[in-house]
């Protein structure tokens, strides 16, 4: 591949990311209308989970092993039952895009854990101002009217779940960094997938979603937003986003993490008519800005 294929592929894989995975806030917006938050997201990761790894199986991937297993077990419970989980609860009450403004501040969780952490890498002062510049964003986005002279809209519990949601995102992050795992990046996230799809069904049961589960009730625009989310938030999504992570630098990969709520902002207020107020558009500022110095400066060295 010449280098002008090669940065057109880039592009390309960049700009799906920030589009595909900016979409599936409002995707999960439409499916949780007739769909079960937790059955839904649980169906989701188990089919794509499935399907990936059968595949990768299929094209010689050796068989994992029990380590791997259960890192792979561990990442899922905390990127997909307590992240995306926490996410499809909350967008009960939580508009789509700023749900995904509160979940972009996983970086500042995971710089504020590094910075709390004797071990952890320390992080430059660059990123300790993002963190505070973006917890500031949020206090703004959902602090009381005395903030920016508005009236609150955003529903307390939600937000809560949103944050305690992010955190357990950035948990997961960080303990990926030393899990054990398959060498095929495509075969771990299938693993992944499938150990947090099961532990979603199993919250769903336990939950009583079973009861509330009506498939002749199941709309057209919430079937096909749940099969959107299966096919390109699941596979096309992270099938770029692990190929970016070998082919493009790490600093232009993390873009996604500011470009992703300010995609997911426009197509809540176009397409479901979400409001985008001076209030909200000041703290996607603040928060998006944050999130930019956070992740653009690589964290300096680290600790003795």
């Amino acid at each position: 591949m010449t280098d002008s294929s090669h940065n057109k592929a880039v592009w390309a894989a960049l700009i799906s990311v920030y589009i595909v995975w900016g979409s599936t806030y409002l995707a999960i917006r439409f499916a949780i209308e007739t769909l079960p938050p937790f059955l839904m997201a649980g169906a989701r990761f188990m089919i794509a989970g499935a399907v990936l790894y059968a595949w990768r199986r299929l094209r010689g991937d050796a068989a994992p092993s029990r380590p791997e297993w259960r890192s792979a077990a561990m990442i899922g419970i905390l990127l997909l039952l307590g992240g995306n989980g926490g996410v499809v609860y909350a967008q009960q009450w939580v508009p789509s895009g700023l749900a995904a403004l509160l979940v972009t501040t996983v970086p500042l969780w995971m710089v504020l854990m590094d910075l709390l952490h004797p071990s952890g890498r320390r992080p430059g002062r660059a990123a300790v101002a993002g963190v505070a510049m973006g917890f500031a964003g949020v206090a703004l986005l959902i602090g009381p009217a005395q903030v920016a002279g508005q009236a609150a809209h955003v529903d307390l519990v939600g937000a809560a779940v949103l944050m305690l949601a992010s955190l357990s995102l950035a948990i997961g992050s960080l303990y990926h960094r030393g899990a054990r795992l398959p060498s095929s990046p495509l075969l771990a996230v299938g693993m992944e997938m499938l150990a947090g799809g099961a532990g979603l069904l199993i919250l769903g049961m336990l939950t009583g979603e079973l009861s509330h589960l009506n498939l002749a009730a199941v709309t057209a625009r919430s079937f096909w937003s749940w099969a959107y989310l299966v096919v390109f938030g699941s596979w096309v999504g992270f099938a770029a986003y692990v190929w970016l992570l070998r082919a493009a630098p790490t600093p232009l990969v993390s873009t996604y993490a500011y470009v992703n709520p300010l995609v997911a902002v426009l197509l809540g207020h176009f397409f479901a008519g979400e409001s985008v107020t001076s209030r909200v558009a000041a703290a996607t500022a603040v928060i998006v800005g944050s999130v930019a110095l956070t992740t653009w400066k690589p964290a300096e060295s680290s600790r003795d």
